[in-house]
């Protein structure tokens, strides 16, 4: 027994020891520095990094909502550049034994703001506010400042506010739903203030088309204060996107000199599918449009589509779409299904040729040289129903009725997937310049992927993408290039590094056993040229890690 025991001692220790010295020889390009652990208060969470100032970043917290009649808290934060939290404020939501709505905090020009609203229901008014907080002390100053007053008929429906900011910083759109009729156009409310939170422009608009014809999916709003809005046309009232042929466009709206002017530009790609779009603003005011196509669904992707707009005179320049390389689609297929979508390809078999699966466009990062840069994540949600066992969980426990097994409820977990990163670098002819791929693997249940996805900084001319992973994917005796799945008990913050020519370089850079807490990666930003903010917790402790890139 003892002799069997001193070998499986003996085969950990060497596996340890190839671990550590695999990460050794492929040591990360990073450092990852943990601050002090805290305690957060109860049934509350860090919700986002709300701004970033040269000291260190402000940090939004809120109160966990478990009914919908639960009265909402919030916290704002303030943490070093050593990851040290200075000081924390509870933000007072009751103004004269009323209770307001929390709306966001938004940091303008240096200056922190906090955004609330008020529902009158008797006259059916929906009231927005803003007070300065001090970016000392955290507290708000005393007067309320009601920047917008809106129809809300219902509060459930309309009156909710929408906040984006310009890409300098210089201007903030503030937009609500409006009251409208079933099959009508959709009304909305756009205002648009300055960096010192002046107003600019405010109007009511109605949109072009029925509402059960059209979704919104996008809003921007530009350095001189237009505003643009995206969204998805479909050719009946089902809103379905169907097999076979397009039903859709995808549709932009521009509101132009202070919301006088309205233009509408379609995109379509007649007989393909546009499966992802998004649009950025560039520096010449121009947008700059990508997404995803398919030649069979909605759902899958064959390559990637550009197109730059010029929204004053509608010129359309650079329009191109490119399918990915045969062996980038078909990279983790097997063998036998890779032949076949070989032949498919050869035969001009578009159902069954080769197109990546479930893939979410999250970034487009524009290049100085007018190109873009493409980020996806494959994302898909499983759900699975079933009955509860008549003995419940682990065996028969007392008496049951026997006809307890016909009145046994439904139960549905969710199983939310977050898998490859795929990256897309775009000429600005439109031209693919090279793709790349990381692999990842990670699956929880019913806890809507609190602790899956990723976290991305851009580093020069690198991307850098942090995310929670399974460490037998860093051993060296593994074998077949197989992708263990990340399981949440036993895992390492992983650092994938993708350069300039589109090589991918992958390193584990910590243990979260060892740092006490699991990343959360949607919660990392990116704080300086060369820092991001890792955020992690674990059961009501948490703490912040700086990691800086080399």
């Amino acid at each position: 027994m003892q002799t069997k025991i001193w070998r499986a001692f003996a085969a950990f220790l060497f596996s340890l020891i190839a671990f550590v010295a695999n990460a050794q020889t492929d040591r990360a390009p990073a450092t990852l520095d943990w601050g002090n652990e805290y305690a957060e208060p109860a049934n509350t969470t860090a919700t986002k990094i709300i701004g970033i100032v040269p000291d260190g970043f402000y940090v939004l917290r809120q109160k966990i909502l478990s009914t919908p009649n639960a009265k909402p808290r919030a916290w704002v934060e303030f943490y070093t550049r050593e990851m040290k939290l200075q000081r924390s404020e509870e933000v007072e939501l009751k103004y004269k034994r009323k209770q307001r709505d929390f709306e966001n905090v938004v940091l303008l020009n240096g200056k922190l703001y906090l955004l609330t609203s008020f529902n009158n229901t008797a006259k059916k008014q929906n009231f927005l506010f803003k007070q300065e907080l001090s970016t000392r002390t955290l507290v708000p100053e005393n007067n309320l400042d009601m920047i917008c007053q809106t129809e809300a008929k219902n509060k459930d429906v309309e009156g909710s506010f929408g906040f984006q900011i310009s890409k300098d910083s210089s201007k903030l759109l503030v937009f609500n739903d409006l009251p409208y009729e079933k099959r009508q156009p959709e009304r909305y409310g756009f205002r648009v203030f300055d960096e010192n939170f002046e107003p600019l422009w405010a109007k009511n608009i109605i949109l072009p088309y029925p509402d059960n014809q059209f979704t919104v999916e996008e809003y921007r709003v530009d350095n001189e204060g237009n505003v643009f809005l995206l969204g998805v046309l479909y050719e009946d009232e089902a809103k379905f996107r169907r097999i076979g042929k397009p039903t859709y466009k995808y549709v932009i709206l521009a509101y132009t000199e202070n919301g006088e002017k309205a233009d509408e530009f379609r995109i379509d790609l007649q007989d393909k599918f546009i499966t992802d779009l998004t649009f950025r603003i560039g520096n010449d005011g121009n947008l700059i449009c990508c997404g995803f196509y398919s030649e069979k669904n909605s759902y899958s992707v064959k390559g990637a589509y550009y197109m730059r707009l010029d929204p004053k005179t509608r010129a359309v320049s650079d329009r191109n779409f490119q399918p990915f390389d045969f062996d980038f689609l078909t990279e983790f297929m097997s063998d036998k299904n890779k032949q076949k979508a070989k032949e498919a390809e050869a035969n001009g078999d578009t159902r069954r040729s080769a197109e990546l699966y479930n893939y979410s466009l999250d970034e487009l990062i524009l290049r100085s040289d007018g190109g873009a840069v493409l980020v996806a994540e494959q994302y898909y949600v499983v759900q699975e129903t079933y009955r509860d066992s008549p003995f419940g969980y682990g065996g028969y426990y007392g008496f049951r009725s026997p006809y307890s097994y016909y009145n046994r409820s439904y139960q549905t977990d969710y199983y939310y997937n977050y898998n490859d990163i795929i990256v897309v670098n775009i000429r600005p002819t439109g031209e693919i310049e090279w793709t790349a791929r990381i692999p990842k693997s990670q699956e929880s249940r019913n806890d809507g992927g609190y602790y899956l996805s990723y976290a991305m900084a851009t580093v020069r001319d690198k991307l850098c993408f942090v995310f929670n992973d399974n460490p037998k994917n860093f051993d060296p005796s593994r074998k077949n290039d197989r992708i263990y799945s990340y399981n949440g008990s036993e895992s390492v913050i992983a650092m994938a590094e993708v350069n300039i020519k589109g090589e991918v370089n992958t390193y584990p850079l910590a243990s979260n056993r060892e740092a006490g807490v699991i990343t959360r990666p949607k919660m990392c930003k990116q704080i300086g040229r060369r820092e991001m903010a890792v955020f992690g917790e674990r059961g009501r402790g948490y703490r912040f890690a700086n990691l800086k890139f080399e």
